[in-house]
């Protein structure tokens, strides 16, 4: 896909990715990798004590799943050379997901800037919990893409 016909599409969903299953041990690969072992997400028996009635995942897991949900949903510019996060405008951890929930990203294109050899894309990021009524998250993400050079 070119910029020019991504940058038609602003305002509208392009992309949904699949549901993707969040297990415990992804939760407890994730807590190891940031050394946040919070028992509401690495202790089930506690955990099923809480009001949320066992663990769940830490919201910054949910967050790091964007990228590869992105890459199922988003299509690639053509003539990429990298492509970086750049940040978040906004971000709000809705709902909890819960360990064995199932989660998807909708992705809604904001803004698209040209630059001389980069498009910086914002992304209205919605994270949908399967069967629940709230989303698990719902941010504005920006994405920068740098091209290769072309004749």
């Amino acid at each position: 896909m070119t910029s020019d016909e991504l940058a038609a599409r602003i305002g509208e969903e392009i992309g949904l990715s699949d549901w993707m299953p969040v297990t415990q041990a992804m939760i407890d690969s994730f807590a190891d990798a940031t050394g946040d072992h919070q028992f509401i997400h690495v202790d089930p028996q506690q955990a099923a004590l809480t009001e949320f009635g066992g663990t769940i995942a830490h919201g910054f897991l949910t967050l790091s799943l964007l990228a590869g949900m992105a890459g199922q949903a988003v299509p690639a510019l053509r003539h990429t050379r990298l492509a970086v996060n750049y940040g978040f405008d906004r971000l709000r951890f809705i709902s909890p997901v819960r360990s064995g929930a199932r989660i998807r990203g909708r992705f809604v294109l904001a803004e698209l800037r040209r630059g001389q050899a980069q498009v910086t894309m914002a992304w209205n990021v919605t994270v949908e919990i399967d069967h629940a009524p709230r989303p698990a998250l719902n941010a504005r993400w920006i994405n920068r893409t740098y091209l290769e050079e072309t004749d």
